[in-house]
């Protein structure tokens, strides 16, 4: 997991290198000549986080209206639902699984545009599917899933970037801010503080992580993480979803991560920070700056847009969910019960 966590810089600047970003521009400019009238996401887990991050773009960039799939409605049910003018997108590490496959497929026979997104250019959802995105990864070595995760975020970004540009080429300014990446991930990486940050939470018995708009993917990403290698109960909210009601469990001793960055989303959590510290709850929040209310930071560095803050936000939780991991004894290589490709129908 530590190996794969460090790769990451490397997977974005191969993902932003010419040919990747040629091909994933000459895909969106094909959805932008068909015109979809709206955006259906299937993906599992770690992947559904992604697409989670997808949905926020979709809706926000290219003004589509988006849902989430429920496989098992086709999968199980038999259900074919009519899928003329919409643009399915199946998310998946390793494009195994046979109900994210089964959603495609359906859709394709219903009149879809379909498109896979995956670790595994070979895999059966690729081949379900019309156009299929390679998020070029590499061999992830740990069940728990990282360096394909900010993987498949960066390639939903350029897609939808490249969707709302019409032709598939980001505009300058675009590509200038994304080809920093690669090196605001370098320094994302070498901050120490999840480290420190595993001790104090070591012996922890549950955690509430927090985000809102293009963070609350990286809220539940890294609540997903901290229950796949620690086994520790960990409840993703989104910011507004945790003042009504659930604030009610918060207090000293149940450790809150919470994801404030810059832009809208941003400045709304900051309310929420000060609602959880009026409650004395232990927060730490994930940023680049340091927030009123707050016990502790986790920083990332800065950038001009929030769309591009959820590749690196999750750098430093990825971190604390190895560190923490193994401060309890555990291997977060091999979690007990899992394995890389998990098959549903």
């Amino acid at each position: 997991m530590a190996a794969d966590i460090a790769e990451q810089p490397g997977v974005f600047a191969r993902l932003l290198d010419g040919e990747n970003s040629a091909a994933i521009a000459g895909i969106a400019a094909e959805v932008a000549r068909r015109r979809p009238r709206s955006v259906m996401f299937v993906a599992r887990g770690t992947s559904d986080h992604a697409a989670l991050y997808g949905a926020y773009l979709t809706e926000i960039r290219l003004g589509l209206p988006v849902a989430s799939a429920s496989p098992s409605a086709i999968t199980l049910y038999g259900a074919r639902p009519d899928f003329t003018d919409t643009l399915v997108i199946g998310v998946s590490q390793s494009g195994g699984s046979p109900d994210l496959t089964g959603v495609l497929e359906a859709a394709r026979e219903t009149g879809g545009l379909t498109l896979a997104v995956t670790n595994n250019p070979e895999s059966p959802l690729a081949r379900a599917a019309e156009l299929s995105i390679d998020v070029a990864a590499g061999h992830e070595r740990a069940v728990a899933a990282t360096k394909s995760y900010t993987a498949e975020l960066l390639a939903l970004l350029l897609l939808i970037e490249g969707v709302r540009a019409g032709d598939g080429r980001l505009p300058g300014d675009e590509r200038a801010a994304l080809d920093k990446l690669p090196q605001l991930a370098e320094d994302a990486l070498a901050d120490p503080a999840a480290d420190a940050l595993a001790q104090r939470y070591r012996f922890a018995s549950r955690m509430v992580t927090t985000g809102r708009g293009y963070a609350y993917p990286t809220a539940r990403e890294a609540a997903l993480k901290l229950m796949e290698t620690s086994y520790l109960p960990a409840l993703a909210f989104s910011g507004a979803d945790l003042l009504h009601g659930p604030l009610a469990m918060t207090d000293p001793d149940v450790p809150v991560l919470a994801v404030v960055g810059e832009g809208p989303g941003g400045r709304s959590m900051r309310d929420v920070v000060t609602r959880l510290a009026e409650r004395r709850a232990d927060v730490v929040t994930i940023g680049s700056e340091d927030v009123p209310g707050a016990a502790g930071r986790l920083a990332v560095p800065a950038v001009a847009d929030e769309r591009h803050s959820a590749l690196l936000d999750i750098l430093p939780l990825q971190k604390l969910a190895l560190s923490l991991a193994l401060a309890r004894g555990e291997d977060p290589d091999a979690p007990r019960g899992l394995k890389k490709v998990t098959t549903t129908l």
